[in-house]
């Protein structure tokens, strides 16, 4: 008994795959991946300047920068708002923010602080760099102590980064009071 094939569904593709892969290097970013890659790039060394820690490693700073660039796509309006402010630091630092020095690049964010685009940025990355268990390692928090028993009973004076308090009584002359008896200064 013969096989009957079934007939294949002349149906064209709506979608052309096209390979953009260069010889050895896998895909060819396009331009707007670049653009994202930079804008990324720059958001993390926005972050290094804002927020420094010399202790502090680049995961971080890069995972708040991701955090950032999130809470932009989630709102309406932000994404552009983001790329237009990274484009603006990119601008007023020659045309290139990820080559200024460290002062430069402060001044530059000092001179936008109060723009729209440097108050987003800031309202995301505080909670989101802070919050990052890492940094906590790297800064002594030792995290929340309900769940330990609070610090009162666990010892809240265990940082051993401070120094001793100086305690002293004092025992000179009885301080003079300043104010009468009506509410007046004497």
């Amino acid at each position: 008994m013969a096989q009957t094939r079934e007939p294949q569904p002349t149906k064209e593709p709506t979608d052309l795959q096209v390979d953009t892969s260069g010889p050895d290097q896998g895909p060819v970013p396009t331009e707007e991946a670049k653009r994202t890659d930079r804008g990324h790039r720059i958001l993390t060394r926005l972050l290094q300047v804002a927020y420094p820690h010399d202790s502090l490693p680049d995961g971080p700073y890069e995972r708040t920068a991701t955090a950032v660039q999130e809470a932009a796509l989630a709102e309406a309006g932000d994404e552009r708002a983001l790329q237009l402010g990274l484009d603006g630091l990119d601008l007023a630092a020659g045309g290139d923010f990820l080559s200024a020095d460290d002062a430069t690049a402060e001044q530059l964010l000092r001179d936008r602080a109060d723009d729209y685009f440097f108050r987003f940025v800031r309202s995301v990355a505080v909670v989101a760099l802070y919050d990052d268990h890492e940094v906590w390692g790297v800064l002594g928090y030792e995290g929340a102590s309900f769940d330990q028993g609070g610090y009162l009973h666990r010892g809240f004076d265990d940082l051993d980064w401070l120094p001793d308090p100086r305690i002293e009584e004092y025992d000179g002359e009885p301080r003079v009071e300043l104010v009468t008896d009506e509410g007046e200064s004497a």
